[in-house]
């Protein structure tokens, strides 16, 4: 049991580690865009299929990540380690790609042991705090991934100008090199914690019997069914969104420094998200709660569809301060208040492998309808796969109603 509050060493460390992530190893792509185009060449729809092949990887790592803590229970700070490390090293070898499929393989190896890295460290992470306040840790180790965002924005003058066709294999290194300092962050600030707990025969056997349990919990209509629907949907539509919204401001003309700064204004109003988000979800635990950002969202991306700038802009803060990182950090916290300890880290890993699912359909359904009806189009149909996703997470929040509503008759 987690003894630890919100804000301690290992929820900071693990909240730099999403830095990298979440922010720098899958987001970032999006922003680099153009200035891989220009070096590397090839349609967006077909860089848009880099993006595909990430979250492939992705997939596979949610997939491969359950059987492996089935059969090393006691290994997960071990994995983690090795996992944070290769990630830094990959972003750095990914700046060196020359070829369309060079940067394909060094995507899948970045989206699978990003993967690995999620689970992992929001796994140990988690098991450090005290229950009632791991909304709020789950929120301060998301806002990471704003601030990854917020960060690569800020590259954007090196990285989308014409003028610096390299800029972004320098900030991809740049980006690495922090990685692996933050893994060894991690490592330090954990290892202690690893070393004094030891699981005993009957955990180990408690946690086999709770694995066997993952899949009713996860897929039951009347347990966590729409919750993950919800997840799958949001990252379908979220990634369409961050994928082509750069390439479609650079199509309207807009410099790049203005470019990068609405990029950062994501990230800057995600950082907000992040604590507010954590400590919504623990004051009202509801999928309501995630459905009302999600709704927002919603309309955030459908400021594209109005031809005006600004609405573009008020657009693209609203969701970074109400929809970006508030999703996967709800669900996070929902799961650990409704899955038993042993099977956390198991059904994290499914949920987040239906998120990655979404993620791999997103680019290719977005990159479609950008080759055909534009950049603009492209961008908004994420609206439509936002609101499918608010409307899972709203009947999710009427089941937990209706369950309350029979278990009051019990308690009283």
């Amino acid at each position: 049991m987690g003894t630890k509050s919100a804000l301690n060493r290992i929820t900071l460390w693990a909240s730099f580690l999403f830095v990298v992530i979440l922010g720098f190893s899958r987001l970032s792509y999006g922003m680099f865009l153009p200035g891989i185009q220009r070096v590397i060449g090839g349609s967006y729809g077909q860089l848009g299929i880099l993006g595909t092949v990430n979250f492939i990887g992705y997939l596979a790592g949610t997939l491969c990540l359950p059987p492996l803590i089935s059969r090393f229970p006691d290994r997960k700070h071990v994995m983690n380690r090795i996992t944070c490390l290769l990630l830094g090293l990959t972003l750095i070898g990914s700046a060196f790609s020359d070829h369309f499929t060079g940067l394909g393989l060094w995507r899948f190896a970045i989206g699978l042991l990003s993967a690995f890295a999620t689970v992992l460290v929001l796994s140990i992470a988690m098991d450090a705090v005290r229950p009632a306040e791991r909304g709020a840790a789950s929120g301060l180790i998301w806002l990471g991934g704003s601030a990854g965002i917020l960060v690569t924005g800020l590259f954007a003058p090196f990285t989308i100008d014409p003028s610096h066709l390299q800029g972004w294999r320098y900030a991809w290194v740049i980006m690495g090199v922090f990685g692996v300092i933050a893994a060894f962050g991690f490592e330090f600030v954990t290892r202690k914690r690893e070393a004094q707990k030891m699981p005993s025969q009957t955990e180990s056997k408690s946690r086999d019997k709770e694995n066997e349990n993952v899949y009713r919990l996860l897929f039951y209509p009347k347990k966590l069914l729409f919750l993950i629907a919800s997840y799958f949907f949001f990252g379908w539509g979220y990634i369409i969104y961050f994928t082509y919204l750069i390439p479609y401001l650079v199509s309207q003309g807009i410099p790049s420094l203005y470019a990068g700064l609405i990029w950062s204004g994501i990230g800057l109003s995600g950082l907000f998200n992040g604590w507010i988000g954590g400590k919504a979800i623990d004051r009202w635990p509801s999928g309501y709660t995630l459905a009302l950002g999600l709704t927002l969202g919603t309309i955030g991306v459908c400021g594209v569809i109005t031809h005006n700038m600004l609405f573009t802009v008020l657009g693209a803060a609203t969701i970074g301060l109400v929809s970006f990182i508030t999703p996967p950090l709800m669900t996070t916290a929902l799961l650990r208040r409704h899955v038993p300890h042993h099977a956390y880290a198991a059904c994290l890993s499914i949920a987040t492998a239906f998120f990655a699912a979404g993620q791999i359909i997103g680019p290719i359904i977005g990159g479609v309808a950008v080759e055909r009806y534009g950049l603009q189009f492209g961008v908004a149909s994420s609206a439509i796969f936002m609101a499918i996703a608010a409307v899972f997470a709203g009947l999710y929040g009427q089941q937990q109603r209706k369950l309350e509503i029979l278990d009051l008759p019990d308690r009283g």
